[in-house]
């Protein structure tokens, strides 16, 4: 049971971007970056660190090992 709830934990990292992409930050172009209005980029970003995110949860809970 100790190895299911600490693998709990590891996903509620997915919860990040989630809630990231629903907060209201991004209702305005300021600031732009490389020309691109913040609502782009920022949105962006999130596939970036969505990602990672994915990425550390699926190696830290051991899903795929046999």
């Amino acid at each position: 049971m100790r190895q299911r709830s600490s693998r709990v934990g590891w996903y509620a990292l997915l919860l990040i971007p989630f809630v990231g992409l629903l907060l209201p930050v991004y209702l305005t172009s300021e600031p732009p970056l490389w020309g691109f209005p913040f609502f782009y980029w920022y949105q962006f970003a999130w596939l970036f660190v969505s990602a990672g995110l994915t990425w550390i949860v699926y190696r830290a809970t051991g899903e795929g090992r046999p």
